[in-house]
């Protein structure tokens, strides 16, 4: 149970992201008149609320797991990112990035064994 809500906390940290990442392409150039905007913005309200969420469970999952297994678990969220920012948002991931991300799920692999 605590790694199936280490997967939804960082589901819903990478959905925050890309939540934020959504409404900050909406905008203009950032300025002081664009501050208005990000504030009443439904994709950056949607992507706080949703990482309060994620707080939420992340403090629950600290009293139930060691930090030292579940802090290295989060980095998985880097990953999925890599794969959210390729197939969602179009943007070129290099051979090298890839790497980094094998990289990165061995290691929590290693560390969750």
């Amino acid at each position: 149970m605590n790694y199936i809500l280490l997967v939804i906390n960082i589901l819903l940290l990478v959905c925050g992201q890309m939540l934020w990442k959504t409404g900050m392409a909406h905008l203009s150039p950032v300025g002081l008149h664009t501050i208005l905007h990000v504030v009443k913005s439904p994709y950056i309200i949607g992507g706080g609320l949703i990482y309060v969420l994620a707080t939420g469970i992340w403090l629950y999952i600290l009293t139930r797991m060691p930090f030292s297994i579940a802090y290295p678990f989060q980095s998985l969220a880097y990953v999925l990112g890599i794969f959210i920012g390729f197939a969602l948002f179009k943007e070129t991931v290099t051979p090298i990035q890839w790497a980094g991300a094998a990289v990165i799920v061995f290691g929590v692999y290693l560390i969750a064994r």
